[in-house]
């Protein structure tokens, strides 16, 4: 078989869907807990005042005038740095709810198949699980109004059904072709951080955490303590695309695995009040076994404090690709309205001294360096990373390491593209793999339901059968079949899906065991380095 070269196109695809995960980053992922008190009235607001009045009461045209308003305060943290942010009224509850770990909706996760709206899984102890709604009811109006066949997005359907704890929303769903109404009392709904937790083998243990959030640091200890009673004694932690949250939570999930009295990050500001540091200060459950740590190009902010303190105190191995390169911290400021300002007011250091903050003085670079990455080749090759010596430091036990820009791994584990054909994306993208995946699930769930997650892992077959069936719903979605690229790519799409099918059966910790081993090569090669965390760890 000849081999598969992508173009420069389709190997940038993973970069665009992670547009997401950046947006993240760039609203102030490193946050102190909220305050909510401005300071003092100067004579340039006074100034500015007069200038939007003036505007208000002479311009020649109608002006919307809370918008110039809006729009003016933009412009002005611009001129600051990245990470200072102006968030209006209406996306303030939203960004607030992940890092409280909770929002406020009727408890069920959905997705959009052929512009229908499905339900996937009805989250336990919320309103749908107690009115009776299941997998598979397809939503096709929310108070009277059809949803169904519209184009609805993701959003659209999010704006209609989340609200306030104690309101009502009628809904009218579709089973087994029979039209049912249900009214829900939305609810306080949970969010978990840590998406994932279990034991890889039989002294393994993963923990995956996808958000920095208040309740993060309880998740991360009551899923190290199960796993510790299974017989854990080394530990990987991925932070692969977590763009960060509250600092209190990386300081407490960095002091769980740290010894003694050690310093674990600092914070500096030409304004002494917000000059602090923060050491360990209890013992953990965890600071004596071996510790890998994942990150890559999208982890950011938080996971760099916990990534940055077992690194310089070589308490933990790194492993994945050089991480974001945000050392600003953001505190919240409620304005009047309820918009909230998210001012930067510190840099944090890691305990060597590293600043981590990459670069910010041209915008347009700094908005655009992922992709300066990947395309001068450091997503592939780690010797395309330049250091310069002004920007080294050493850890605790004398290793070498650098700030000004990121977290560079102990261990570089380049991206792999190979198997990502163009064929493999347009099944992703166009949610043939994800519609099959249901679909496969709602036909058989009694018997998924009875089995074990390890029957089904060691023994659950993608077959021929059900891969033609994969083809079939691509072409019907406009997906010509490619023979070539379905057979080069054929292990992967195998992984996806068998992970998929995992996923609505075990949610996350269905998913990662099936997923990371074929998909995810910073895991693949932080299991073959336990011997150097363990040496690393008898030195600590």
């Amino acid at each position: 078989m000849n081999k598969i070269r992508n173009t420069k196109t389709e190997i940038r695809f993973p970069l665009i869907i992670a547009i997401a995960v950046v947006a993240g980053i760039f609203i102030g992922a490193t946050m102190l807990e909220p305050k909510s008190s401005l300071h003092g009235i100067t004579g340039s607001i006074a100034k500015f005042k007069d200038v939007i009045l003036s505007i208000d009461k002479n311009y020649v045209d109608e002006v919307d005038a809370l918008r110039l308003v809006d729009d003016a305060i933009v412009e002005m943290l611009r001129e600051l740095d990245p990470h200072s942010t102006y968030i209006p009224s209406e996306e303030v509850e939203r960004l607030n709810a992940q890092l409280r770990g909770t929002y406020e909706g009727i408890g069920i996760q959905f997705d959009i198949l052929r512009d229908t709206v499905y339900v996937i899984r009805v989250l336990e102890g919320g309103p749908s699980k107690t009115i009776g709604l299941q997998s598979g009811d397809k939503v096709i109006q929310v108070e009277g109004e059809i949803i169904a066949g519209t184009g609805i997005t993701n959003k659209g359907v999010t704006d209609r059904l989340l609200g306030q704890a104690g309101s009502e929303v009628t809904i009218t769903i579709i089973r087994e072709n029979e039209e049912i109404d249900y009214t829900i009392r939305r609810g306080t709904i949970p969010q978990r951080s840590v998406e994932a937790s279990y034991m890889i083998k039989n002294e393994t243990g993963y923990i995956k955490i996808t958000r920095f959030g208040s309740k993060t640091y309880d998740e991360f200890k009551s899923a190290l303590s199960e796993m510790l009673e299974k017989g854990m004694t080394k530990l990987i932690l991925d932070l692969q695309g977590n763009p960060g949250g509250l600092m209190s939570a990386a300081e407490d999930i960095s002091d769980e695995l740290i010894t003694g009295k050690k310093l674990i990050v600092s914070q500096k500001s030409v304004h002494d009040r917000y000059n602090s540091s923060y050491y360990a200060r209890k013992e953990g459950i965890f600071e004596s076994g071996p510790v890998i740590v994942l990150v890559d190009e999208y982890s950011a902010s938080a996971s760099e404090i916990v990534a940055g303190a077992l690194q310089d105190h070589d308490r933990a191995l790194i492993v994945g690709r050089r991480s974001f390169g945000k050392g600003l911290v953001q505190m919240p400021i409620s304005l009047n309205d309820r918009s909230e300002l998210r001012l930067t007011i510190a840099r944090y250091y890691t305990p060597s001294g590293r600043s981590i903050q990459k670069p910010y003085n041209n915008g347009e670079d700094y908005y655009s360096d992922i992709s300066s990455r990947y395309d001068h080749g450091e997503f592939f090759h780690a010797d395309s990373i330049k250091f310069e010596d002004s920007l080294k430091f050493e850890t605790a036990k004398g290793r070498t390491i650098y700030g000004g820009g990121g977290i560079m791994p102990d261990y570089f584990v380049p991206y792999d593209t190979a198997m990502q054909t163009a064929y493999y994306r347009a099944l992703i993208n166009k949610r043939a793999v994800r519609e099959y995946s249901f679909n496969y699930f709602l036909a058989n769930r009694e018997e998924l339901e009875n089995m074990q997650f390890d029957d089904f892992l060691n023994s659950f077959v993608i077959s021929d059968e059900m891969l033609q069936n994969i083809i079939v719903i691509g072409e019907e979605l406009g997906i010509a079949f490619n023979k070539t690229e379905f057979q080069y790519s054929l292990p992967l799409l195998k992984g996806f899906v068998k992970a998929d099918i995992a996923s609505f059966v075990w949610a996350e910790n269905g998913y990662y065991p099936v997923f990371n081993p074929v998909s995810n090569e910073i895991y693949n090669r932080a299991l073959e380095l336990f011997d150097e965390a363990a040496l690393l760890a008898e030195a600590y």
